[in-house]
């Protein structure tokens, strides 16, 4: 055996410092790249927009939101990889995973690590002394911190970060299911990350599913486009299913994948063990449990369904799940920001252009939602939903007594027969249906039901009187139906409902006994055929509890009538008039007008359809501080509506067709009221003007818009002038757009001054 050698080597101190510097240098990772997923398709644009975002000089604080699996960590680790091989100037790239429960000394180790300030040393001093000790070595250096999946506010100070913002060189960019974090982190315009556009979508779970298996049968690559929009553009669900999917190669096996995901999505490979638990994170976040229960009943709409704010909030009001007791447009506001909140949770998505009255629900979300209403799988008939999937007739169940909400709606049932004893259902939607008859018996075991929809169901002509058995009914919707009366048993019988909407009923002739609906609140009758009598006045007059009407009129005697109740006018929330109001015997609205006097606090919207009115008189009234809606349909004689000037809060006006009309507001009659006003349209976003052939002036002299987003202009040759000047209109990136229907017009439009005309011109569109 050879000898050992044992080789020692004496330092001084000097030496030694040095030593331990190199070898925390050799620890320290200045920029380390992290480990990505082999697949990544469609961030590209999102890629180079956070790239670009992050670069810039002034930006120091970036935000990036989005629901869970949408790619958020995949889209900050291309940006750590990026930074990694090209450093630009930065002294650190520091990664730190955060995570839902927040460790202020967790981060703070994590940092020491990347930046070589770990050890023993470091292992001893406690939170503020690591706080201090991080503050003064960053603040000399040119760092960016990535902070990956926080779900509340991580204050910088308190871990030792330097504000970004204040110090020149340093850049905080984080990631989030919330959009209400980015706006405590200061971000003012957070990024956010959406779903993959469907070619994307398709393309990403080809190539999850692979070549081999899609070329094993003709049949299987159409049927994959099938499941792949099952996933709605999550890359999550994609990759899970897809890697799922990989090693089915019968067209039988991926038909039955497809039946699976219809019928109960959760039981397919993947779904509740990886993806589900993933987005639970998200509901388990949520503030409170009547919250979570608002999440979980738009699940019983159906997939892809426009869910209207208004009517969901309605629901969640009589279900009890948000308290009315205080009065409606209180519960109201909560509903809207128990919406705003689940919106910016991402777990409801805001649809349409301005996104304002409508939202949807991913269908992943939806199928997470079932999941927990289910218990997680362990009480599928908890939540009975068959929405939108073409039902003949009822769904069998094995136990009714077990049902606590049921969706029917949107399907082809015809007869609702039988007697199912529902002892725990409270909420039935049966909306959009075809059901000509429903049996007396249907009714008769559903003791705690408070919510059920009939809505849109054009073939029930007849209420059943089984409908009598529900005691405990709140909410009653019979909108869109061809019912004649309401039965006076119907009537004495429901005494705890607080919410009756008959809208567009055009069969309704009578609502003789109303009045024993002692607790109602809200009642709905705008664009029914009711005819309007002194009787019908003094009934809902009788109403103590009445909080909300709607309400149209086509004859004027019966407008009058209404207009000569000073309580009905104080709850009412929208009132339309139409079309057959011009044939009325009483021909003196021709030449008068209407008035609108007295208070009308509740006023949002106003519509007068194919009438000869004149004017629209403000009587003694001094404003309409509810009203956001104002349409005009084919009104040839009306000339203006200057009584706008009293609509502070207006946020979209529409005029279509007014033959007559030269002013929005004329500035004679503006000039002659007496009352102090404000400046007009300060909160209008939108602006609808089309076939006015004799309009000359919106306004005479330019106005601030500074909340206005779009004009559309079609059919208006005489409007030379907008009232704008360059500093008009929503400001920023989504700025204020001219939509127009000629060319001749725009090019005739009479600019303010040039710098009116380029801040403008640029963002009109023809239309």
């Amino acid at each position: 055996m050879g000898n050992c050698i044992s080789l020692s080597i004496n330092l001084d101190e000097p030496v030694k410092e040095v030593y331990r510097w190199l070898v925390k240098q050799a620890r320290t990772r200045s920029a380390e790249e992290l480990p990505l997923q082999a697949t990544i398709v469609g961030q590209e644009k999102m890629l180079k927009k956070a790239w670009k975002h992050l670069m810039e000089d002034e930006v120091g604080l970036i935000g990036m939101h989005g629901m869970g699996g949408v790619g958020k960590t995949t889209l900050l680790t291309q940006i750590n990889n990026k930074l990694s091989k090209s450093r630009r100037g930065f002294d650190y790239v520091i990664w730190v995973v955060v995570s839902k429960e927040l460790q202020i000394e967790k981060i703070q180790d994590g940092i020491a690590e990347k930046v070589g300030l770990g050890g023993e040393e470091w292992n001893q001093k406690d939170k503020g002394q690591k706080a201090v000790h991080l503050f003064n070595f960053l603040k000399k250096k040119k760092f960016v911190l990535f902070l990956d999946d926080i779900w509340e506010k991580v204050e910088l100070a308190e871990i030792g970060v330097p504000d970004p913002r204040s110090q020149k060189g340093c850049k905080v960019a984080f990631t989030t299911r919330s959009q209400d974090v980015c706006g405590r982190m200061g971000v003012e315009n957070p990024m956010e990350v959406r779903c993959l556009d469907e070619t994307d979508a398709f393309d990403l779970f080809q190539k999850k599913v692979g070549e081999t298996t899609l070329g094993s049968d003709p049949g299987i690559p159409e049927l994959a486009r099938t499941v792949a929009k099952k996933c709605c553009g999550l890359p999550l669900a994609l990759n899970i299913i897809g890697e799922t999917m990989s090693c089915k190669k019968t067209v039988q096996e991926w038909r039955n994948a497809i039946n699976v995901l219809n019928s109960y999505a959760a039981e397919f490979d993947g779904m509740e063990d990886k993806v589900l638990p993933l987005l639970k994170f998200s509901y388990d976040s949520l503030n409170g449990e009547h919250v979570k229960s608002c999440l979980l009943y738009c699940a019983l709409y159906p997939e892809d369904a426009r869910i209207v704010k208004e009517e969901l909030i309605e629901h969640w009001i009589c279900g009890e799940i948000t308290d009315g007791s205080e009065g409606i447009e209180r519960a109201e506001d909560e509903g809207y920001e128990i919406i705003g909140s689940l919106v910016r949770a991402s777990l409801l998505m805001e649809w349409g252009e301005r996104g304002r009255g409508v939202v949807c629900m991913h269908d992943v979300v939806r199928e997470m939602a079932l999941w927990i209403a289910s218990e997680m799988g362990k009480q599928k008939e908890a939540f009975v939903v068959h929405a939108g999937v073409g039902l003949l007739e009822i769904p069998k169940v094995k136990n009714w007594n077990v049902v606590r909400r049921m969706s029917l709606r949107d399907n082809k049932i015809v007869h609702l027969v039988g007697s199912p004893e529902c002892m725990e259902l409270t909420t039935l939607l049966l909306g959009r249906g075809e059901y000509g008859r429903i049996s007396s018996e249907f009714f008769n075991y559903m003791p705690k039901l408070a919510v059920l929809d009939l809505w849109c169901n054009r073939s029930l002509s007849e209420l059943p009187e089984g409908i009598s058995n529900l005691v405990s009914l709140q909410y009653l919707n019979l909108s869109f139906t061809s019912i004649p009366c309401l039965p006076k048993k119907v009537l004495q019988a429901l005494k705890k409902l607080i919410h009756l909407d008959l809208e567009y009923t055009s069969k309704l002739k009578s609502i003789v006994g109303i009045s024993d609906l002692y607790s109602l609140k809200v009642l709905k009758l705008r664009g029914s055929d009711l005819p309007w009598d002194l009787d019908t006045v003094k009934e809902l007059e009788t109403l103590e509890h009445l909080e909300i009407l709607t309400i149209s009129f086509n004859v004027a005697p019966s407008l009058e009538r209404f207009l000569s109740s000073p309580k009905l006018k104080s709850i009412t929330r929208s009132l339309v008039i139409s079309e057959e109001f011009v044939s009325s015997p009483n021909r003196n609205h021709e030449s008068t007008g209407i008035s609108l006097s007295g208070s009308m606090d509740k006023f949002r919207e106003f519509g007068i359809e194919k009438c000869r009115i004149p004017e629209i008189k403000i009587g003694r009234i001094c404003s309409f501080l509810s009203l956001v809606r104002v349409y005009i349909i084919d009104c040839d004689s009306l000339n203006e509506l200057t009584f706008l000037m009293f609509a502070p809060n207006l946020r979209v006006l529409d005029i279509w067709g007014a033959k007559d009309m030269e002013d929005i507001i004329n500035r004679e009659k503006a000039c002659e009221c007496e009352e102090s006003v404000n400046i007009p349209f300060e909160k209008l976003n939108v602006l609808y003007l089309g076939n006015l052939p004799q309009l000359k002036n919106i306004y005479w002299s330019p106005l601030p818009f500074p909340c206005l987003e779009r004009i559309d202009v079609r059919n208006c040759p005489n409007l030379k002038k907008l009232p704008l000047d360059s500093q008009s209109g929503k400001q920023g990136e989504n700025g204020c757009i001219i939509g127009y229907g000629s060319p001749r017009w725009i090019k005739g439009v009479q600019w303010e001054d040039e710098a009116t005309k380029r801040r403008f011109l640029s963002s009109c569109k023809e239309v």
